[in-house]
C-alpha cells in the first residue's frame, strides 16, 4: 500500500497529511480542504505558473505574468518554454490577458501582474 506524506497548503495550519495513493484516502487533515488537497496532489497535481515575459517600450525589460488558473504540473516546463517566445509592448495593465487559453488549456489565460506605461523617448 503506497503511502505519500504531504504538508497541506490550503490554510495556515499546515496539516501533515498521509495519502494512500491506491484508495485515495487521506488522514491527518483537520478540515475538508486538506482531504481535497491530498487527493488532488497525488492524482492530478496542478500549479499556478508565475514568471516573466519580454517587454518593450517600458522602463523595465520584463513583465511579470501568471496563469489565471492552475495548470497540470507536467506542463510547467512546456509553459516556461512558451513564455520565452512571448514578447509584449507597453502599455500593459495589471490583469490584462496576454495569451488566451495558454498552452491550449481552455479557460487558463496568461495575465500580466503589473502595469507598465509606455516610455517616451
Amino acid at each position: 500500500m503506497p503511502l505519500r506524506e504531504l504538508v497541506c497548503i490550503r490554510c495556515p495550519r499546515g496539516c501533515r497529511l498521509t495519502v494512500d495513493e491506491e484508495s485515495l484516502t487521506v488522514s491527518g487533515n483537520f478540515c475538508p480542504r486538506g482531504k481535497e488537497y491530498g487527493i488532488k496532489e497525488v492524482s492530478a497535481p496542478e500549479r499556478i505558473l508565475t514568471s516573466t515575459v519580454a517587454l518593450s517600450g517600458a522602463f523595465l525589460p520584463l513583465c511579470p505574468v501568471k496563469t489565471s488558473a492552475p495548470i497540470p504540473k507536467g506542463k510547467l516546463f512546456e509553459g516556461m518554454a512558451a513564455l520565452s517566445r512571448i514578447k509584449v509592448e507597453a502599455p500593459i495593465e495589471a490583469g490584462e490577458v496576454l495569451a488566451k487559453d495558454f498552452l491550449g488549456l481552455k479557460g487558463v489565460d496568461l495575465v500580466a501582474t503589473r502595469s507598465f506605461k509606455k516610455e517616451e523617448n
